[in-house]
């Protein structure tokens, strides 16, 4: 269902909490969309916003989606099936924050509606759009091993779901569209420390096509570590997140030029000399969260496709699933 015509689109907001707020103030912005307002089961919340933020809020749910062509979710987890469900009944095109559902289950019912409704599903999975990763497009990646760290103090906000599902569904939804094959094999471990879920997680994932993944989540670190790096053939490349870095290491032949090069030095192997290539790939500083909207204005107008469809969405849900299914096992 596209929405291209003479009238502009209206978008509203389910939920104005910490991440929500940011979702309405970006929305506000957006050239090719209008802002039709929110809604938030916090009254007083509400008030408070609308008059901060001058945008209208609706009393309830249904007032909003009569406004609205198309609707981001911003709610609790918990909450993410029942209101996106009444949205894709409505006929609106949603974009759901990241875990897209808490079942797998509920993930397929939305897929099924939305297919039904003839509709879009994205899922904002927003570390797609970090520039050090992205920095990387144009480069030719077969990973056969990948390994992140992604730690963090430990903060109120996110504990209502397990660690592997707040912090690691990240880099399992970057690893997935990084290796682009079918999942073949689970091992995980983790431990609850200062909440009733898993706050520190380490999962170890093989794909069919014979990548290994080790990926390790905490959210009560010192301080934020989020880095990945990639391993294969000739070539390893680092990213770290936070510091928008990436670097990469490259084996070539010795007569080879690489115009990007930063340095080289020769490699002497036996009879073959070969050599060390250092680049460091562009970063560009983007508004990730602007581009997440721009990017699901510009898809249901059929002029662009999901950053991360619900599919994609699904397929980051399973695995993380799998991977605390497997922890909960160790723990009982």
């Amino acid at each position: 269902m596209k929405l291209k015509s003479n009238n502009t689109i209206q978008i509203g907001v389910v939920g104005v909490g910490y991440l929500g707020r940011r979702h309405l103030e970006h929305t506000m912005q957006l050239k090719d969309a209008e802002c039709c307002g929110f809604f938030d089961k916090d009254a007083e919340r509400s008030a408070l916003i609308a008059q901060e933020s001058g945008a209208k809020s609706h009393n309830s749910m249904a007032a909003l989606i009569e406004s609205a062509n198309i609707i981001t979710i911003v709610v609790p987890t918990v909450d993410h099936f029942s209101v996106a469900q009444v949205c894709i009944n409505a006929g609106k095109h949603v974009f759901i924050e990241k875990p897209m559902c808490e079942t797998v289950e509920e993930a397929d019912t939305l897929l099924e509606l939305a297919e039904k409704k003839g509709v879009q599903i994205h899922v904002g999975h927003i570390e797609r759009l970090n520039p050090a990763l992205v920095a990387l497009n144009g480069i030719e990646l077969a990973p056969r091993y990948i390994e992140t760290h992604r730690l963090a103090p430990y903060t109120v906000r996110g504990t209502d779901v397990p660690v592997v599902l707040d912090l690691m569904i990240h880099d399992l939804d970057v690893i997935i569209s990084l290796v682009k094959s079918p999942v073949k094999s689970v091992n995980a471990s983790g431990v609850s420390i200062m909440t009733d879920s898993v706050d520190i997680a380490n999962a170890r994932i093989t794909f069919e096509n014979g990548c290994v993944a080790n990926i390790t989540s905490s959210r009560i670190a010192k301080e934020y570590v989020r880095k990945l790096r990639i391993f294969q053939q000739d070539m390893y490349v680092t990213i770290d997140f936070l510091r928008g870095l990436t670097e990469v290491y490259r084996l070539l032949d010795a007569e080879e030029e690489d115009p990007d090069a930063v340095f080289s030095a020769p490699l002497v192997t036996g009879k073959t000399t070969r050599q060390i290539v250092y680049e460091t790939p562009p970063v560009k500083k983007v508004d990730a969260l602007k581009l997440e909207l721009e990017n699901f204005v510009a898809s249901v107008n059929g002029e662009s496709t999901p950053i991360v469809s619900g599919r994609e969405g699904r397929e980051a849900l399973a695995v993380a699933l799998q991977i605390q299914d497997k922890i909960e096992q160790t723990l009982h």
